[in-house]
């Protein structure tokens, strides 16, 4: 019988030799096989080839395994978990040799491609020789897993150097595009914008996957208000800005990143001007959320910052109280008050999303919050009661009340144009 050996694997180990928190502990096991697992106690949970849960820590094993391609789509390969597969021969079908390294039980290391040269080099090298074979088969069913892990590992580490995998970008499935945007697009990381404009329009796969985004590059606008001039370069300073404000808040991430989706259907005769990009936003917009199933609440702060955002920049401060309050119903800010704080920091990535204006302040911000704060002070119930007032009569009493409150709350009577 074939001695059994377990090694931790994955992003825990490369994160931990990057100086990152490690996120879940995904575990390799070499020499078993299902039943001895089972028997072991561990619970099945693999469809496409062999993992198990830990029966103590529920942690993911693996048995280790090798890939061969035998046809089309993402599970056109065959899967090899015999168990004389060896660890090396598993690590050698990653994608990364950063995600080629392996601990043993006693802490020591094995890697034998390279991963913790690259690491220490501050190159995440993709596809070295040494791992040609396995992740050549694996891009060959998924075209674009390169480039996506390639974008979600810039997001991460904000390492400029790590190079996409290879120029086979075609298409890809939902759940791998979605996977992309969660650690680059969506404000995990630490530089997004690395991650995912800049590694994915660079070898062509942000056009594939996320169009709206990519047709964002070589529009101008007006140098006054953005000096950075290029609308893509300015959504990169967008992202980067939202996690440095909002660090692993996805949905100000997303906000961030789609925010001026509408500027790529401005006319040409228009530019460098783009009237009314905040509106017309919301159509690419809504194709991009539909095509990725994005999340619900991703999806509704997005447009709320997508058509708002330069209300809340330049007019808030002259926007009609009644006004104001239509622009927080629009943005779903009673039942959904946690939303008002988020749209505010997406705007402010926005502003200071600009070259030159990275530490520009924005007491935009707060004046929004401060204003909501009012609104929502507002009883309903305590209005009905006192003024005797029932039906649609509190519905139009609160909405008067809420407007007053406004009015006494606001603070800001005059602040810069910060441009489109």
């Amino acid at each position: 019988m074939l001695h059994m050996d377990t090694y931790l694997v994955g992003g825990a180990v490369r994160d931990q030799l990057l100086g990152l928190s490690p996120g879940d502990r995904d575990w390799v096991v070499v020499g078993a096989t299902p039943q001895r697992m089972l028997d072991a106690g561990f619970k099945a949970v693999g469809r496409d080839f062999p993992v198990f849960l830990h029966p103590d820590t529920g942690e993911e094993h693996a048995l280790a395994r090798t890939e061969r391609k035998s046809g089309r789509g993402h599970r056109g390969f065959v899967v090899d978990a015999d168990p004389s597969v060896t660890l090396e021969e598993d690590l050698q079908r990653r994608d990364f040799t950063i995600n080629a390294i392996a601990r043993d039980a006693h802490g020591d290391l094995v890697d034998p491609y390279g991963g913790v040269d690259d690491i220490q080099g501050a190159r995440a090298a993709a596809r070295r020789p040494g791992l040609r074979r396995g992740p050549a088969a694996r891009a060959a069913c998924r075209p674009l897993h390169g480039p996506l892990r390639a974008a979600w590992f810039h997001g991460r580490t904000g390492d400029p150097g790590a190079d996409a995998a290879d120029g086979r970008q075609r298409r890809t499935g939902h759940a791998g595009a979605r996977a992309g945007l969660a650690g680059a697009a969506q404000g995990a990381g630490r530089a997004p914008a690395v991650g995912v404009p800049t590694t994915m329009h660079g070898c062509g796969a942000l056009a594939a996957i996320l169009p709206e985004v990519d047709a964002l590059y070589g529009v101008p606008q007006r140098a006054e208000f953005h000096p950075e001039v290029d609308t893509g370069t300015h959504q990169q300073l967008v992202s980067d800005m939202a996690a440095q404000l909002a660090h692993g808040d996805d949905p100000v991430g997303f906000a961030a990143l789609t925010h001026d989706l509408g500027k790529a259907l401005t006319p040409a005769h228009v530019l460098p001007k783009h009237i009314g990009h905040e509106h017309a936003g919301l159509k690419p917009l809504a194709a991009l959320c539909e095509r990725l199933k994005v999340p619900l609440e991703h999806r509704h702060l997005a447009e709320c910052v997508c058509r708002e955002h330069l209300n809340v920049h330049r007019a808030l401060a002259e926007l009609r109280d009644a006004t104001v309050l239509e622009l927080l119903e629009r943005c779903d800010a009673f039942r959904r008050p946690e939303r008002v704080a988020r749209i505010a920091t997406a705007c402010e990535a926005d502003k200071r999303g600009r070259l030159g204006s990275e530490d520009a302040e924005y007491p935009q911000g707060a004046e929004l919050g401060r204003l909501h704060a009012a609104a929502l002070a507002v009883n309903a119930r305590d209005l009905g009661s006192r003024e005797g007032l029932t039906g649609p009569q509190i519905g139009e009493a609160v909405r008067k009340a809420r407007i007053t409150a406004i009015g006494k709350a606001r603070t800001l009577r005059r602040v810069p144009d910060t441009g489109p």
